[in-house]
């Protein structure tokens, strides 16, 4: 049974408001139309990794340098989720 706001059999009805949409909730989500480009997004991750370079092995005294290292490395590792992660708001709305 169909009422008179309701479409008919087989139509696809548009997104109601308010409800959330694939990669809406990143910010700058709507300027991204353009589809990702894999070699670039390769490109930025690697840059990335390569920056984290090779870890030193360290002793118990350093602790001070290990714990900012460990945050350089953290962030580094976060710019390249935030890639991918804009790599894939993109794919989902193709």
């Amino acid at each position: 049974m169909s009422t008179a706001s309701s479409p008919p059999n087989g139509a696809s009805q548009p997104p109601r408001p308010g409800i959330p949409v694939p990669g809406a909730h990143l910010p700058g989500a709507p300027a991204h139309q353009e589809p990702a480009d894999p070699n670039r997004i390769k490109a930025d991750v690697d840059a990335l990794l390569t920056e984290l370079g090779p870890r030193a092995a360290v002793s118990p005294a350093e602790n001070t340098e290990t714990g900012a290292d460990i945050t350089r490395r953290a962030r580094i590792l976060e710019q390249a989720h935030d890639v991918l992660v804009d790599a894939l708001a993109t794919v989902d709305k193709i």
